[in-house]
């Protein structure tokens, strides 16, 4: 998937010293290539509901972007950057069981929803990734809300808006959630990062009506690519990052 914004940056007020904003990235293709692993649990008898799975894999992207590991001289540190320096890739997979017992016993971070557990892993290799993670399963991710999901989502709430035209399945969403959750984090500065932080990382995963969709991608707030790797076309809009703090500067 694509790290590049959906809409000019020029005018956009400071953000994290981190963000890709602030450079080009046209070499990004030319680094070697990260990924980021993320497992999400999926028990025969109580799968997670699919919404509720999105929304923690977000957060969990956001949870290891903060960890302390990850910066300065933390062990994560060099791998996330490599990562943000070539193509931000996500790839979830899913485990049960002994699978997920094993998972667990890599460096990483669980993060846990109403019912959703996901494990996101420190950024490995394209080719590299660790056995215990290599076996696990791509396929299989298909998940679904027990009833209609649409529930009304507060004005101070951050919103990840999914495409309506486009069917992905449960894990191919999640890692897309991630990414638009990523894209959020990098436009903030840091009085907002820290606010959303403290929130536990609150957010919501929706689908708006087809009607709002274009009205919401052609608005300025972060727009995820898809680079087409697997499942839809390469370019496709697939979620819209909508921040209270990015809304407020349109």
């Amino acid at each position: 998937m694509s790290s590049q914004p959906a809409h000019d940056t020029t005018d956009v007020p400071p953000v994290g010293a981190d963000s890709p904003f602030r450079q080009e990235h046209a070499v990004s293709d030319e680094a070697p290539q990260f990924v980021l692993p993320l497992v999400v649990r999926i028990e025969k008898a109580e799968p997670p509901a699919r919404t509720d799975a999105l929304e923690t894999a977000a957060r969990a992207v956001l949870v290891l972007l903060t960890d302390e590991r990850a910066h300065g001289e933390g062990e994560w540190a060099e791998a996330v950057r490599d990562w943000q320096d070539a193509r931000i890739r996500k790839v979830v997979r899913r485990a049960r069981g002994a699978e997920w017992r094993k998972a667990g016993t890599l460096p990483g971070v669980t993060v846990r929803g109403e019912a959703a557990e996901v494990r996101v892993f420190p950024p490995v290799p394209l080719d590299g990734w660790p056995k215990e993670l290599a076996k696990l399963q791509v396929s299989g991710t298909d998940l679904d809300d027990p009833g209609p999901v649409g529930a009304p989502v507060g004005a101070d709430l951050p919103v990840l808006w999914l495409n309506p035209g486009l069917d992905m399945s449960a894990g191919k969403a999640m890692a897309q959630a991630g990414h638009a959750a990523q894209l959020a984090w990098w436009e903030l500065a840091g009085p907002e990062r820290a606010a959303w932080r403290e929130s536990g990382f609150r957010l919501a995963v929706r689908t708006p009506p087809r009607e709002r969709w274009a009205e919401l991608s052609g608005s300025g707030l972060p727009v995820v690519r898809d680079a087409g790797f697997t499942e839809i076309a390469p370019g496709s809009c697939t979620v819209v990052a909508d921040h209270p703090a990015l809304r407020a500067r349109l």
